[in-house]
């Protein structure tokens, strides 16, 4: 399972809406950047209280990168 299939599979099972979900990569020089945008409408069960859900959701993608030899990647998390 590629870091874009675990961060959809994440996020879906979280929010109201799980087909307006996108999830892109992009490769830089300074190594991968996850981009997951969701509804205006999910943003909350995303982010969660006090931004923890957000945090762990960007742990555990961290931590399949690290366990896949990837390194140095950045998750952002927006709204559409």
């Amino acid at each position: 399972m590629s870091l874009v299939e675990y961060s959809e599979f994440l996020i879906k099972n979280l929010v109201d809406d799980p087909d307006l979900i996108k999830v892109k990569d992009f490769e830089t020089e300074e190594g991968l950047i996850i981009e997951i945008l969701v509804s205006e409408n999910d943003m909350s069960q995303v982010i969660g209280k006090g931004g923890k859900v957000a945090n762990s959701i960007k742990t555990l993608i961290q931590t399949k990168a690290f366990l896949s030899n990837i390194k140095n990647v950045k998750i952002n998390i927006d709204s559409f």
